[in-house]
């Protein structure tokens, strides 16, 4: 509608379902007709070697176009000088066609401000053609702070223009804060939901859905055992479930079914979800997640968790700041410290 559109940054917890989130936003938003670019951060993946590509297409779309073709191949020019600025990160991306780049046009190798022209550039283009662009990003957490906050800078001048591009992206709770940090605009910028755990209502209907829609019977004491070992994470769910029809020899499942597949549930969810957060930690910081656990429900004050270790609070911040930076815990602030995966303290106990 050519209106002012606030971005979408959905955060939560591993298991609680942004990555599915953010691939029903995209089928939907290709069924209007808007132009979609998703990506997937990695580690040690430079933000704009995973845009590049999908700007790219967009730009060759927009081309074909009369109204934007003028536009869009200048967008490509300037994506041209763009990838030239960039160190390594970017190598071995191909361009299609031969696009000379234009000086000064998103190629002074200031990832903040190349980014902002490049994205202006583009966001011109998809007006002047009428198509929008959704940037679907997930993982954002995975970004550092100069790639971050030069893709918020980057969104902040195209709303500024009311430019039809709209970033959705999901990540881990800090995101909000460290965005809110990096640049105080993108509270205003982004709506921030946070995917929690399902009401009870929402989490009967997740796992009794699927089995009624193939025909299974469910007894109301099933159901009761599993929301209550599940607590309402989506993921949780969708295990107990896949253990329980694999369990069944028919189709009813019963108490005594769900008996039998807790124990394989709880083998999958160790062996494929939570085992990965423990393979790159050292001793010190098993250490570190063991104090935690022994602490109960997170969040812990860092001051707690020092105090179970036996050191200062000074000393045990560097373990702290590396299971951040690995993705196994998360601070809503510099003090306070989460899990990223919920239940992750039972794990712990499990593995001792």
């Amino acid at each position: 509608m050519g209106k002012p559109a606030k971005g979408v940054i959905a955060v939560g917890l591993r298991g609680m379902g942004k990555t599915t989130l953010l691939n029903q936003l995209q089928d939907d938003a290709e069924l209007s007709k808007v132009f979609t670019v998703y990506v997937e951060s990695r580690e040690s993946t430079h933000l704009p070697a995973l845009l590049i590509p999908g700007l790219q297409a967009f730009l060759l779309k927009l081309e074909r176009i009369a109204s934007a073709k003028e536009c869009a191949s200048r967008g490509l020019r300037g994506l041209a000088g763009f990838v030239k600025t960039l160190d390594g990160p970017s190598g071995g991306i191909a361009f299609i066609g031969d696009y000379q780049p234009e000086p000064g046009l998103a190629d002074n190798g200031n990832l903040e401000a190349d980014l902002t022209d490049l994205l202006v550039q583009v966001g011109t283009a998809a007006s002047l053609g009428e198509v929008p662009l959704v940037m679907l990003i997930d993982d954002l957490h995975r970004f550092d702070d100069h790639q971050l906050g030069a893709l918020i800078a980057a969104m902040h001048r195209t709303a500024q223009r009311v430019l039809p591009i709209v970033l959705i992206g999901a990540g881990y709770p800090s995101l909000r804060g460290k965005a809110g940090n990096l640049k105080p605009y993108a509270e205003r910028l982004f709506e921030f939901p946070v995917l929690g755990p399902l009401e009870p209502q929402l989490a009967r209907t997740a796992f009794l859905k699927p089995a009624h829609d193939n025909g299974v019977i469910v007894d109301e004491s099933v159901v009761d055992l599993v929301l209550d070992l599940t607590k309402g994470y989506p993921f949780f769910i969708q295990q107990w479930g896949k253990s329980i029809w694999d369990a069944a020899t028919g189709n009813h499942f019963t108490a005594e079914v769900v008996r039998i597949a807790t124990p394989r549930a709880i083998a999958e969810l160790d062996q494929r979800f939570f085992t990965a957060d423990m393979a790159q930690t050292s001793l010190a910081e098993k250490h570190y997640l063991r104090a935690m656990a022994t602490l109960g429900t997170p969040p812990h004050h860092a001051r707690e968790i020092a105090r179970v270790l036996g050191m200062s609070c000074e000393a045990a911040k560097p373990l702290r700041r590396s299971l951040i930076c690995q993705g196994v815990l998360w601070g809503p602030n510099d003090d306070e410290t989460s899990f990223t995966a919920p239940m992750f303290d039972q794990f712990i106990y499990r593995t001792k």
